[in-house]
């Protein structure tokens, strides 16, 4: 992912809202399910680390991308944002040329 790209998919997170909450229980099967469903559905999503989580957020990010297999958009305090692209009929987001980069 270009800076640029990554530059794009920030400026559209920053309006939305966390989808999901990780707390004390941090990463569960269930948790890593429902976020990759989420991913399949919108693409680009919010993840709220909650202050009972004894788990540091980024290595929390690193985690559920690797499960995942979507990419750390941003880690900002508590707030984590991935980004996982859709299948052809399914694309969302379109994202900018990885050539334009100047």
């Amino acid at each position: 992912m270009t800076t640029k790209q990554r530059a794009y998919l920030k400026s559209l997170a920053m309006t939305m809202e966390p989808i999901f909450q990780v707390g004390k229980s941090s990463m569960t099967p269930g948790l890593t399910q429902a976020i990759s469903e989420a991913l399949e559905a919108r693409e680009l999503i919010k993840i709220s680390v909650l202050k009972n989580c004894a788990d540091d957020p980024r290595e929390l990010a690193e985690i559920i991308a690797e499960r995942t297999r979507s990419e750390i958009v941003q880690v900002i305090g508590k707030k984590i944002v991935l980004y996982r692209e859709g299948k052809d009929e399914k694309k969302r987001i379109i994202l900018p040329k990885a050539g334009a980069e100047r």
